[in-house]
This record gives C-alpha cells, sequence and structure tokens, in this order.
C-alpha cells in the first residue's frame, strides 16, 4: 500500500474529532487557571496530569497518558492538531475508530516510557555530578557542570566560577535547586503520539503527496522529521526544551506495532 484513497470522505473522523475537543477544553482550562500565562506561579494541573521523572514527588502513574492532552502554548497545540488532523485521518479511514484510537494512545505510552529512560539517565547523571562538586567544591568540578548544563545562562554570572569559599556556598545551594528543578520538571503534549502517526502515515503510504509549497512524497517529509529530531536530541543544545527522545520513542512503538500488525495481516479497512 503506497498511497492513500479513502472509500469515503470525511474531513474530520470521529475520534480526530474528539481527540481535538479534549486537548482544547484541557488547554482553556489551563489558560482559565493560568498556567498558559504564568505557569511559574500557578501549576496545579500541570502537577498533577503533566509527565514527571518516577523519582519526582510530583509523579504519579496516570501522568504517562494524561500529559498527552495538555500543551504548553497554544502554538504548540496548533501544531500539534493540525499534525493529527492531516496525517491522522488518513489512518482512522484506513484502521477505524478503536484501533486508531488504541494506536494512537500506546505510542503516547510508549514515547513517555521511553523518555522516562532519557531522563532516568540524564538525573542520575546530574545526581553524581553534583554531588562531586559538593564533596569536592573545586573550579574543575564547577566547570564540568557548567560545560553539560549551560550554567553560565542559569547561574549568575558574577558566581559562574566561584573561587572563593563563600562563592562556593551560594554555588552549592544554586546547585542543590538546580538539581530539584531537574528532577521536578514537567513534560507534557501529544508530540510522541503525534510522531508515532508521522511515521504510520510514512510507513503505509510513503507515496502519497503531502503539499507544503511544493508536493513532496510523505516517505521523504518523514524521513527528514525523524532524522532532524535525531540530530537535535543528540546535539543537546542548552536551553532547548523540546522532548527530542520522546519523539523518536513514539516513532519506534509505531515501527514495533506496525511489524506486529503486519505479521497477523490487519493492514485492512474497518
Amino acid at each position: 500500500m503506497s498511497e492513500f484513497r479513502p472509500r469515503r470522505f470525511d474531513i474530520l473522523p470521529l475520534v480526530i474529532k474528539i481527540l481535538m475537543i479534549i486537548n482544547g477544553l484541557v488547554f482553556l482550562a489551563q489558560f482559565t487557571m493560568g498556567e498558559i500565562q504564568n505557569p511559574s506561579d500557578n501549576h496545579l494541573l500541570t502537577d498533577l496530569f503533566a509527565f514527571h521523572y518516577w523519582r519526582s514527588p510530583l509523579f504519579r502513574p496516570h501522568q504517562l497518558l494524561t500529559h498527552l492532552f495538555m500543551h504548553a502554548s497554544f502554538s504548540h497545540l496548533v501544531l500539534n492538531m493540525i499534525t493529527l488532523w492531516i496525517f491522522g485521518a488518513a489512518l482512522e479511514h484506513l484502521w477505524g475508530h478503536k484501533r486508531f484510537l488504541a494506536f494512537y494512545l500506546i505510542c503516547g505510552l510508549g514515547a513517555a516510557l521511553c523518555y522516562m529512560g532519557v531522563i532516568t539517565y540524564e538525573n542520575v547523571r546530574l545526581t553524581s555530578e553534583v554531588n562531586t562538586y559538593l564533596a569536592n567544591p573545586s573550579f574543575d568540578n564547577f566547570r564540568i557542570l557548567s560545560t553539560h548544563y549551560d550554567l553560565v545562562n542559569a547561574y549568575n554570572e558574577e558566581l559562574s566560577f566561584p573561587d572563593t569559599p563563600a562563592k562556593m556556598e551560594v554555588a552549592k545551594m544554586f546547585l542543590r535547586g538546580f538539581q530539584i528543578a531537574n528532577r521536578d520538571m514537567a513534560f507534557l503534549g501529544a508530540s510522541g503520539a503525534i510522531f508515532g502517526l508521522l511515521f504510520a502515515f510514512g510507513y503505509l503510504f510513503p507515496n502519497s503527496f503531502v503539499y507544503i509549497y511544493i508536493p513532496i512524497k510523505s516517505k521523504y517529509i518523514v524521513g527528514f522529521l525523524i532524522l532532524a529530531e535525531l540530530i537535535v536530541g543528540i546535539q543537546n543544545v542548552p536551553g532547548d526544551n523540546v522532548a527530542h527522545f520522546a519523539h523518536l520513542g513514539g516513532v519506534l512503538i509505531s515501527y514495533l506495532l506496525l511489524r506486529n500488525w503486519h505479521r497477523k495481516g490487519r493492514h485492512h479497512f474497518y
């Protein structure tokens, strides 16, 4: 199967319509409670439903799914919902409502679990390096932390490389707070599930054209996006708050599901 030819025209399939409504209502609740405009002041919904590191006191198991319905900004929401609509409609037509919803949620859950492994590694490394500095507050140990975590921008520049006992004590307090902030960081958005849908569309309809000023085959668009996520994720650019490896986790789960369904002969219309 290389091109999408739906049996009937349905501009907004049922499950996609419901997902868009739920995401919109949740975003409205976030906005009403001030979590979009002033996220540092009020984060009740974020604490309860966004995805957190498993060793954070804010972590709850249900967050592995509920984070899919929350977004950090209006542009974040709109981009995800447009992509859901453009690439998801063909898949919902192909699989039917139930299978499409299951695929979407499994990709989102799988992406979260994959990213949990990434942030576990990052937090373990940060804890080790912070403890090394606390045990031996030397210039070299702080320089290691500053290089890995871009502390020049996060830290007071006058104390960027503490060289006196007083500055070292301030640095210790800062690093303890920095460690807690990273441990309790919230991740939210449907992007892991969306990337799963993107890959599925490119996998099943590789020769279908997507019009971005000019017609481009879906396999090239999807391949470019996955490669870009991999490169940027590996580079780990300071200040980048996008969970690139969660996106790649959605791609991985999508591939595994599609391969499993292909072996069982489940790629047909319902």
